[in-house]
Formats: C-alpha cells, sequence, structure tokens
C-alpha cells in the first residue's frame, strides 16, 4: 500500500496536476478532497469529467465516474469485487476503493486518453428490435453503422500514418527556421523603414513603389498569359494545317469537314435541348407526385384518422402485428395444404370421370347389343328426380325445425345474456362514477402538486442563488483578507528598514554609520561622480587628439595603398621580363626563357 500511495502522489506532483503533495498531506485528506482528486485525474483522461463535486450530487457523481470507468474496463481488484461495496466506497470516498482506482489510472493514462476518446465513437446503442420495424428508424440505424465503421477505417489509417515513421521534428525544425528568418526580414523591413521615413516624401515614394510592385506583377502575369495564348494560337494552328493537309491529301473540300462540324454541334445542342426537356418533365411529375402523395395521406387521415404511433403505442401496434403474423403463417400453411389436397381431389375427381365415361360406353354398347338402348340414362334421370325430391322434402321439413329451435334458442340465450349483463353493468356504473371521482381528485392533486413543485423550485433557485452570492462574496473577502494582510507585511518589512536606518544615522558608533543605506548611497554617488570625472577628462583627451589621429590614419591608410600599388607594379613588370629576356654577360648575348 505505502508503494502504492509514493507512485500516486508522485505522478500528482508532475504534469499535468501539480498538486504539490507528500505522504502525510495526501493520506490525511477528507473523503470529499479525495473524490475531487479522482474527479481531476479522470477529467485529465475525459475533459467531460471537469466538475466541481460542491455542485453535484453523490449519486451523479457515483453514476459518472462508475459510467466511465466501466467504458475504461476496469474491474475492481482485492475487497472491492462487489459492485454493491464498490459504489458505497466510491459514493463515500473511502480510501481502499479510491486507491487502487487512482493507482490503475495513473498507471496508463496516455493508453485511457485514447481509449475513451475513441468510446465517444465506438460505444454502439442498443436499440430494440420492436423500434427497427420502423423504416425511418432502421435507415437512421444502419446510418449510424456505417458511419461507425467509416471511422475505424479512418483511425486505423490516421494509426498507420502516425507509426510510419513519419516525424514533425523536422517539420517543426523547417517551421522555427522560416519563424527565424520571418523575424529577420521583419527587422530588415523596420529597418528600412527607420532608414526611409527620414526621407522626404516618404509616403508618396511607398506609394509609388508600391504601385511599381503591382503594375510589374500584373506585366508578369499579363505576359504569362500571352505566352499560353500564343502557345495555344500555335497549337490551334499546326492542328488546322495537319487537317488542310489530310484534307487535300483526301481530295475533299474543307467545307465538308465544317459541315460534319457543324452536324456535329447540332446534334449534341438537340440531346442537350432534349435532356433538359426530360429533366423538366421529372421535376414536374416529381411535383405532381408529391402533391399527389400529400393529398392521400390528407385522405388516408381523413378516414381512419391515422397517426404515427409512439411510445407504448407502436409497442402495442408491433406486438398485434406479431400476433397477427403468426396467425397469418398459420392460416396461409393451412391454405397451402388445401390447395394440395384440392389438387389431389380434382386429380382423384378426373380420373372417376374418365372411368366414369368408360364404364357409359361399355353400358351403351351393352344395350345397343340387348335392343334396350337408353335404359340406363332414363333410370338414372328418375331415381336423381326422386333423389332430388326427397331432398327437397327433407330440407324444408329441416329448415322449419331449425329455424323454430333456432328461435327458441336465441331468445333463451338473450334473456340469459341480459340476466347475466345485469349485474355487470350495475358494477360497471358504479365503476364509472368511481373512476370520475377518481380522477377528478387526481386532477386536484396534481395541481396541487405542480403549484408546490413550481414554488419549491422558485425557492430552490432562490436559495442556490444565495448560495452562490455568498460564496461568491466569501472569495472577495478572503482575497481582501489575503491582500491587506501581504500589504501589512510590506509596511511593517519597511517600517523595520525606516527604523534601523534611523538608529544607524544617529547612532554614534561610526561602525553602525558605515552600515546605514544613506551612507553606503553616499558613497556609491561619491565613486559614481569621480567615475565621471575622469571619464569627462578622458573624453577631453580623445576630442584633442582625434583630428591628429584621424590624420595620421588616412596616411597611413594612402601609404598602404601606395605600397600595395607599387607591389602590383614590380609583379607586372616581372612577369613581362621573365619571358624572352636577353641579357648581355661577360660581352655574350644570352637569351633567357
Amino acid at each position: 500500500m505505502s508503494d502504492q500511495i509514493k507512485f500516486i502522489v508522485d505522478s500528482l506532483n508532475k504534469e499535468p496536476f501539480r498538486k504539490n503533495y507528500n505522504l502525510i498531506t495526501f493520506d490525511s485528506l477528507e473523503p470529499m478532497q479525495l473524490l475531487q482528486v479522482l474527479s481531476d485525474v479522470l477529467a485529465e483522461i475525459d475533459p467531460k469529467q471537469l466538475v466541481d463535486l460542491r455542485e453535484e450530487m453523490p449519486e451523479q457523481t457515483a453514476k459518472r465516474m462508475l459510467s466511465l470507468l466501466g467504458i475504461l474496463k476496469y474491474k475492481p481488484s482485492g475487497n472491492a469485487t462487489d459492485m454493491t461495496t464498490f459504489r458505497q466506497g466510491l459514493v463515500i470516498g473511502s480510501k481502499p476503493v479510491i486507491y487502487p482506482v487512482l493507482h490503475w489510472l495513473l498507471q496508463r493514462t496516455n493508453e485511457l486518453k485514447k481509449r475513451a476518446y475513441l468510446a465517444r465513437f465506438l460505444i454502439k446503442l442498443e436499440v430494440p428490435s420492436e423500434f427497427l420495424q420502423d423504416e425511418t428508424v432502421a435507415d437512421t440505424n444502419k446510418q449510424y453503422e456505417e458511419l461507425m465503421e467509416a471511422f475505424k477505417t479512418l483511425h486505423k489509417e490516421y494509426e498507420q500514418l502516425k507509426a510510419s515513421g513519419f516525424s514533425t521534428a523536422e517539420i517543426r525544425k523547417d517551421i522555427s527556421a522560416m519563424e527565424e528568418e520571418k523575424d529577420q526580414l521583419i527587422k530588415r523591413v523596420e529597418h528600412l523603414k527607420k532608414r526611409v521615413e527620414t526621407a522626404q516624401n516618404y509616403q508618396w515614394m511607398l506609394k509609388i513603389a508600391r504601385q511599381l510592385r503591382v503594375e510589374k506583377e500584373r506585366a508578369e502575369y499579363l505576359a504569362q498569359q500571352k505566352q499560353e495564348q500564343k502557345n495555344q494560337i500555335n497549337e490551334i494552328n499546326t492542328e488546322i494545317n495537319q487537317l488542310i493537309e489530310k484534307k487535300m491529301m483526301r481530295n475533299e473540300p474543307i467545307e465538308g469537314k465544317l459541315s460534319l462540324y457543324r452536324q456535329q454541334a447540332s446534334i449534341i445542342s438537340r440531346k442537350k435541348e432534349a435532356k433538359a426537356e426530360e429533366l423538366q418533365e421529372a421535376k414536374e411529375k416529381l411535383a405532381s407526385l408529391e402533391r399527389e402523395a400529400s393529398v392521400k395521406r390528407n385522405q388516408t387521415r381523413e378516414f381512419d384518422g391515422t397517426e404515427v404511433l409512439k411510445g407504448d403505442e407502436f409497442k402495442r401496434y408491433v406486438s398485434k402485428l406479431r400476433s397477427k403474423s403468426t396467425v397469418f403463417k398459420k392460416k396461409h400453411q393451412i391454405i397451402a395444404e388445401l390447395k394440395a389436397e384440392f389438387g389431389l381431389l380434382q386429380r382423384t375427381e378426373e380420373l372417376l370421370k374418365q372411368r366414369h365415361e368408360n364404364i357409359q360406353q361399355q353400358l351403351q354398347t351393352m344395350e345397343e347389343k340387348k335392343g334396350i338402348s337408353g335404359y340406363s340414362y332414363t333410370q338414372e334421370e328418375l331415381e336423381r328426380v326422386s333423389a332430388l325430391k326427397s331432398e327437397v322434402d327433407e330440407m324444408k321439413g329441416r329448415t322449419l325445425d331449425d329455424m323454430s329451435e333456432m328461435v327458441k334458442k336465441l331468445n333463451s340465450l338473450v334473456s340469459e345474456k341480459k340476466s347475466a349483463l345485469a349485474s355487470v353493468i350495475k358494477e360497471l356504473r358504479q365503476l364509472r362514477q368511481k373512476c370520475q371521482e377518481l380522477t377528478q381528485e387526481c386532477d386536484e392533486k396534481k395541481s396541487q402538486y405542480d403549484s408546490c413543485a413550481a414554488g419549491l423550485e422558485s425557492n430552490r433557485s432562490k436559495l442556490e442563488q444565495e448560495v452562490r452570492r455568498l460564496r461568491e462574496e466569501c472569495l472577495q473577502e478572503e482575497s481582501r483578507y489575503h491582500y491587506t494582510n501581504c500589504m501589512i507585511k510590506n509596511l511593517e518589512v519597511q517600517l523595520r528598514r525606516a527604523t534601523d536606518e534611523m538608529k544607524a544615522y544617529i547612532s554614534s558608533d561610526q561602525q553602525e554609520k558605515r552600515k546605514a543605506i544613506r551612507e553606503q548611497y553616499t558613497k556609491n554617488i561619491a565613486e559614481q561622480e569621480n567615475l565621471g570625472k575622469k571619464l569627462r577628462e578622458k573624453q577631453k583627451v580623445v576630442r584633442e587628439s582625434h583630428g591628429p589621429n584621424m590624420k595620421q590614419a588616412k596616411m597611413w591608410r594612402d601609404l598602404q595603398q601606395l605600397m600595395e600599388c607599387k607591389k602590383q607594379c614590380f609583379l607586372k613588370q616581372q612577369s613581362q621580363t621573365s619571358i624572352g629576356q636577353v641579357i648581355q654577360e661577360g660581352g655574350e648575348d644570352r637569351l633567357i626563357l
């Protein structure tokens, strides 16, 4: 624990915190002060955490810190594994809870800064599935996910560029060099301004120079444009000459080429006009469709009065749709099975009809052989008619019986329902009356609550303003007290110095008199006066000897220049006489090369 506290104190005393703690002062911090230190460390990681805990509720503080620690993936260790214990310790500022958090944060501040920065863009918002049924919500969520993926890609590229070895040290060095050069240029410009300001018509000359510079730049720009135009005119002439040569080689008139260009231009213009007309038609169609859509929306709203569902209504609507979708799927499956069975029965019917036709043909052939053709058909018709008659009679009797029974059942059912609903209707009336009374009471309570809440809110705001004003007055009084205290200490020091000076000045002891400030200043003034006198004498000597010395220096420079000239003449003469010189020695002529 001691090593942990030592590391925390050393880290807090460094940049950017500069707390000036030692082990004793840090360990003796109050819980609120310790929480403020933790909040400052979290604010260094995430600037949004910069909060004065005196202006924040404890529950809000705990919630804010826990949310950030969760984002930073901090896992409690030791006795704080229980989240309830950890939360309580964080609220009350418990040292066994906060010390490990500070140690963990200060060990990896840069890494956590990066994680907190990325968390603002990469924490995905969980949208319930029932809300994603709405197209607008689904499109917004999809766009949000696409933006998150784009951010991931850009951040990876940034990290790759950062790790590619490209350092900004050279750029900073170049920038510093350019800044130095800029400062030098500014100094030179100021120096030149000072030199020029002494000249006559300074402003007029400066204006003329500025106009000259502008005209030179304009002349350069015009010359550049002129050169570019010349190059373009030359290129166009070259192309024209080449086209003429090709035309002459093909023995085709030049006018034909131009007509081809005109045709192409007319075709392009017609296409452009057609596209413009299509664009105008599309715009008009879009406007008409928008108007028609708005009319349809208004008609739909007038017919069924449906509006955009929100909150619980939307949830109920989604659940209703789900139940309907389930029923629809079941019904659809039943319909598919019925369709399959219908197809099977239809095929069976076709086969049976085919077999019946074959049997009928066989029966007709047999009747023809026996000489009683048409007997089976007549018998079938008689049987069919008799069957229909019996069915109609049965149906009539059954219908009358069913109708009488149905009337009896309906009458009995109505009476049963009336007797069953009588108590329910009576209870419903009582409940409606009670509901009205409760609604009225609820409205009264709500109005009382709103008035009470408004009064409490106004009182709270007044108290907050008063507390803020008193804090400001307290701070002002504290600053005034410290300022007055410092002024008093300064005056005491000055008074003490003045008293010591008076004692030393009045004292008969020569040694103490020498220590007096007046004596020291008097001595310094005398020394400065003597030094000034010596300097003035030296200045006088220099002024007197300035003329002869300057004359002597000029004579010395002239002599030096004369000697240099003689040296050059001697060297030139030596170079001329060293080649091809004839020397006579001892009556003989010799040529020296």
